[in-house]
C-alpha cells in the first residue's frame, strides 16, 4: 500500500499578480510526510499577512474491508483526525461505498517555525525547513493519562537504529524481563530519536494503530514508514519544541480560519473565549463571523474552519 500524504508536495507560484497554491501528487512509495510551502508575515507596513494554512481536503470512497484506521494511515493521518471528523462512524466497519472527506489540511502551530514543533492536542509533529519556507508534518501517538508527554523546549540528543527497549519498572513483572532487543516485539520499532529529557524520545512502533492516540509512557510514536524518513531529517542538536495549542488561528487567501482540537488535558476553562482572545491578539477579531466561530468551537473536529475575512483598513 502507498501512503498518500507522504507523496504530496505543495508550492506557491506568482501567476498574473496573484499567489496561487499548487498541489500535486508524485508517484513514489511511502517514506515520510509531504513538504508544504508557507510564509510568515513581514514586519513592513501593508505587507501581505502570513499564510499558515497548509494542505487540502481530499475525497475517499470507502472500500470493502477497509477500517477508518487503514484509511487514516493511507493518507498519513492519525486515528484521531478521522475519528474527530466522523465520530459516529464505526471505526472497524465503516459503510462500504460511502464518500468521505480526508482532512489533510492543517494550521501551523504558533511556534518558532524552526527545527521540530510538536503540538500535543492535535497529536502532530511539524518539521520546519525555514530557509526554503517548507514544512513537513507527521501524525504521532502521545503519552497516555498519567504519563503525559512533557511540554518543553529541548533538542535531539541521540539517534539510534535498532534500539533496545528498557522496559518501564511497572511492566517488568508482566513481561518477565527488563530489556527487549530489536525485533517485532520491540515497541520502539527500528528507530529511536532520544530527546534531552530523561527517557523521552520519538520512535517507531510495532502497533501502528496507536498513532493518533494517547498510548505511551510519555514518548512520541510514529508510523514505521514515517520514522524511517524522519530519522534522517534531524541530527543531534536539532531543536524540538513541544507545545499545547488546542486552538490555532490561520490565514489563507485573506480568509480567517480556526482549527479546534479537544482540550485533552482540561487546561482551558472556556474554549470560545480562548479562541476570541487569540483572534484579538492577531488583530483579526473584527473580521470574524461569531456564529461561525461558535460553530467551529462546538464541533471541535480538528479541521481548519473558515470564520471570517480579513478586514480591510
Amino acid at each position: 500500500m502507498r501512503y498518500k500524504n507522504s507523496v504530496i508536495f505543495c508550492f506557491l507560484s506568482l501567476f498574473s499578480g496573484f499567489f496561487v497554491l499548487f498541489c500535486g501528487a508524485f508517484a513514489a512509495s511511502a517514506a515520510g510526510g509531504g513538504a508544504f510551502r508557507y510564509w510568515k508575515a513581514s514586519a513592513e507596513k501593508g505587507a501581505a499577512p502570513a499564510m499558515n494554512v497548509i494542505g487540502f481536503m481530499q475525497p475517499h470512497v470507502i472500500k470493502k474491508s477497509e477500517t477508518l484506521l487503514d484509511i487514516a494511515r493511507e493518507y498519513g493521518l492519525g486515528y484521531n483526525e478521522i475519528a474527530l471528523l466522523y465520530p459516529d462512524m464505526d471505526s472497524w466497519a465503516p459503510p462500504k461505498g460511502e464518500k468521505i472527506d480526508i482532512p489533510s489540511v492543517w494550521i501551523l502551530p504558533p511556534a518558532r517555525h524552526e527545527g521540530v514543533v510538536i503540538n500535543i492536542p492535535e497529536m502532530r509533529l511539524y518539521r520546519f525547513i525555514p530557509r526554503q519556507k517548507l514544512v513537513k508534518t507527521y501524525p504521532i501517538g502521545i503519552g497516555r493519562q498519567g504519563f503525559k508527554t512533557p511540554l518543553t523546549d529541548t533538542r535531539v540528543a541521540a539517534l539510534i537504529r535498532h534500539p533496545d527497549w528498557t522496559v518501564p519498572p511497572d511492566m517488568r513483572e508482566k513481561l518477565g524481563r527488563a530489556i527487549v532487543p530489536p525485533g517485532p516485539a520491540n515497541p520502539l520499532g527500528d528507530y529511536w530519536i532520544g530527546l534531552a529529557i530523561d527517557n523521552i524520545g520519538i520512535h517507531g512502533t510495532n502497533f501502528p494503530w496507536g498513532i493518533g492516540r494517547r498510548v505511551s509512557h510519555g514518548c512520541l510514536r510514529m508510523y514505521p514508514e514515517h520514522i524511517k524518513s524522519f530519522f534522517y531529517e534531524v541530527e543531534v542538536g536539532t531543536g524540538v519544541e513541544i507545545v499545547y495549542k488546542p486552538v490555532k488561528v490561520g490565514i489563507r487567501d485573506d480568509k480567517i480560519f480556526v482549527e479546534i482540537h479537544p482540550d485533552i488535558h482540561d487546561i482551558i476553562p472556556d474554549m470560545y473565549k480562548h479562541a476570541e482572545s487569540l483572534l484579538k491578539e492577531r488583530e483579526l477579531l473584527t473580521g470574524v463571523d461569531h456564529k461561525r466561530l461558535y460553530r467551529a468551537v462546538a464541533e471541535e473536529n480538528g479541521v481548519p474552519a473558515p470564520v471570517g475575512i480579513i478586514a480591510k483598513p
